[in-house]
């Protein structure tokens, strides 16, 4: 992949705590936009290689250094275990950007109370080729340089959204975090009802994935909004306008979305609540 920017500002030190998927996806984005590897630590039990010139360690062997940036990508129920091995070794020089679900900032902020600024971002698996959505949140009191840092390092993965009101968080990560997997939920079921009206399975995979695709594009470079580029394509009695029609129903696609982000919302609200009273 082309390196867009090798001039982009980064931190002069990038430190992760874990590195699964996600926040595997945003390094590997970073580093195909210029991040210099020799700027990158990871932590994690296993010492598993991540990229070629980037150093990986079992533990910290010591203080994380001022104006590091501290990822903490490893799985939210070894939030305590982490903290506790960090305790002592961060700074208030030390800036955290948390991509731990269903963690808010008060429990980061009484996990690492000798941290500097604290972030909260919740990105979506696209960030690896810098089509992602990354929802971020700090301290009223953020400061600028912080959040500056955390745009910067999250605008090359994708859209950046800041939110007012951290309450909102479950309802974004709904949205753009659980959004992909409802998408290509879509892309099957487009293919299966191609497959159904008598088109080759494989063709009609090929033909929904495509499509969906090139209507994914075409919105995003057009100044109309899709609702009106929906109705421009949708001749009056046209064919177009008879699929639509069935999707605009009281009972069609509206609604039936609105339940499934309520649901997905709803269950992220009562991850965090078992997760606090664990």
């Amino acid at each position: 992949m082309a390196r867009p920017d090798p001039a982009t500002d980064w931190p002069d030190r990038l430190l992760l705590i874990g590195c699964g998927n996600m926040a595997g996806a945003m390094l590997s984005r970073w580093l195909d936009c210029g991040l210099p590897p020799a700027r990158v630590q990871v932590v994690r039990p296993s010492g598993k290689p991540v990229a070629d010139g980037v150093a990986v360690m079992r533990a910290l062997d010591g203080p994380v250094a001022p104006g590091t940036l501290v990822l903490l990508g490893m799985k939210p129920q070894q939030l305590a275990a982490v903290a506790q091995d960090m305790a002592g070794l961060l700074g208030p020089d030390v800036t955290l950007l948390s991509i731990l679900a269903g963690v808010p900032l008060a429990d980061l902020r009484a996990a690492f109370p000798q941290a500097g600024a604290v972030v909260r971002c919740m990105p979506n698996l696209p960030v690896r080729i810098g089509k992602g959505v990354s929802i971020l949140h700090g301290d009223g009191d953020l400061p600028a340089p912080a959040h500056g840092l955390a745009s910067g390092l999250c605008a090359r993965l994708g859209l950046v959204e800041w939110l007012g009101s951290e309450t909102l968080f479950d309802a974004a990560t709904a949205l753009s975090g659980c959004g992909p997997a409802f998408v290509y939920r879509f892309i099957d079921a487009l293919a299966a009802a191609g497959a159904g009206l008598g088109l080759d399975p494989a063709m009609a995979a090929r033909m929904a994935l495509a499509t969906v695709e090139g209507a994914a594009v075409s919105a995003a470079a057009s100044a109309q909004a899709p609702a009106a580029m929906a109705d421009a394509v949708a001749s009056k009695g046209g064919m177009t306008r008879e699929g639509l029609d069935v999707l605009d129903r009281p009972d069609g696609m509206a609604p039936l979305l609105d339940r499934t982000l309520r649901a997905a919302r709803d269950r992220g609200v009562a991850l965090a609540a078992l997760a606090r009273a664990g």
